[in-house]
């Protein structure tokens, strides 16, 4: 049975900045933490790890209250951007500095493909290689909780990738609460059981990756996340069954049930756009169609990024490469677009 992480009413104050009150329970699951920089991201971890004392407030760890605990008594294993190995030793002799028994040593080495570094020191290594070689020598110490600082930020984006998909394995083996702190989105999403958005010392939204991408708590949220369309919209002429939700000129029909106040953001996941060509059947498909027209696209590799006039607005949707191809996309191309209901997110309060 995995560990459990509580933080309760945790609060701090630097100067002008504060940070919390923050409720958050992390059990043996990988919390990504998102967030512009002087959020709060690394100001929560510092708490955890025992390195900044709260103002107040509770971080209890499998029931155990850290707060007044010396950071060395804690169990709390942390991995930083850039590693902080001890250059002298050896990465063999970094990892046995800090193992609790021998045999985790090549064990760990094994595991995180560092077994021909064992004999080379720190600064011989690649930004990835030392990545690697300081998160065994964290392992090492059987931690009841890991904190990772942006351990991938200052790697190349092919390194980035090769690490992100074998530390998603790896979490999911060690059965202990993992807060990995990212600016990078995609990081997130790909490595994260949840995400917690961090806003000015506070969590503004903690959910799985898909629901805090397409069912944004705030508009801070979705365009944080990459959420470009969002509009101020109406919701009108509401019957039992029906409703009609208005932004500029567009005009949808929406299930009743599932609408709040009349007053709403709209938010549309670019993901969640589908473009057909002009005039093409919809089928058997409930969705709401609209014409657009094609203003500007941008190759992103593995998806093209698509605006599209659509009279007052403009929408964008994420294309797969295929899609993109078959229509033909182009500057001035008309498509038509289909949004199924369940992808119109309404947020009630405009910010």
């Amino acid at each position: 049975m995995g560990m459990t992480l509580e933080l309760s009413r945790l609060r701090k104050l630097y100067g002008q900045f504060e940070f919390g009150p923050v409720d958050l329970t992390v059990e043996d699951e990988v919390l990504a933490v998102l967030g512009p920089s002087g959020s709060g991201k690394t100001t929560l971890l510092s708490l955890i790890a025992g390195i900044t004392s709260p103002g107040s407030g509770s971080i209890r760890l499998d029931g155990r209250e850290l707060v007044g605990i010396p950071l060395e008594n804690r169990n709390v294993g942390m991995v930083f951007q850039e590693g902080a190995l001890f250059p002298h030793m050896t990465a063999r002799e970094n990892i046995e500095y800090a193992a609790t028994a021998n045999n985790r040593v090549d064990e760990l080495a094994t595991l995180l493909e560092v077994t021909d570094l064992l004999g080379r020191r720190p600064p011989t290594l690649s930004g990835g290689e030392r990545q690697r070689v300081a998160l065994a020598r964290t392992l090492a110490t059987n931690p009841d909780a890991l904190l990772l600082d942006e351990p991938l930020s200052s790697l190349d984006t092919p390194i980035q990738k090769r690490l992100r998909d074998e530390l998603h394995s790896l979490f999911e083996s060690l059965e202990i609460p993992v807060f990995y702190v990212t600016h990078d989105q995609r990081t997130a999403t790909a490595l994260g059981d949840r995400i917690a958005i961090v806003r000015d010392g506070d969590l503004e939204q903690v959910a799985t990756p898909s629901t805090v991408l397409t069912q944004p708590t705030s508009r801070f949220v979705a365009r944080f996340t990459g959420n470009e369309n969002l509009f101020d919209g109406t919701v009108t002429d509401r019957t039992a069954d029906e409703a009609i939700l208005q932004f500029g000129d567009v005009r949808f029909h929406m299930t009743a049930s599932t609408l709040p106040a009349s007053a709403v953001t709209v938010c549309i996941h670019p993901s969640r756009v589908e473009l057909e060509a002009p005039y093409v059947a919809d089928g058997d498909r409930t969705a709401n169609t609209i014409m657009g027209t094609v203003t500007r696209w941008l190759n992103e590799g593995s998806e093209y990024r698509v605006e599209i006039k659509t009279g007052s607005h403009a929408l964008t949707a994420s294309v797969r490469p295929p899609t993109f191809e078959r229509l033909a996309l182009e500057n001035g191309s008309e498509v038509q677009l289909l949004i199924p209901e369940d992808s119109i997110h309404l947020i009630p309060d405009i910010e």
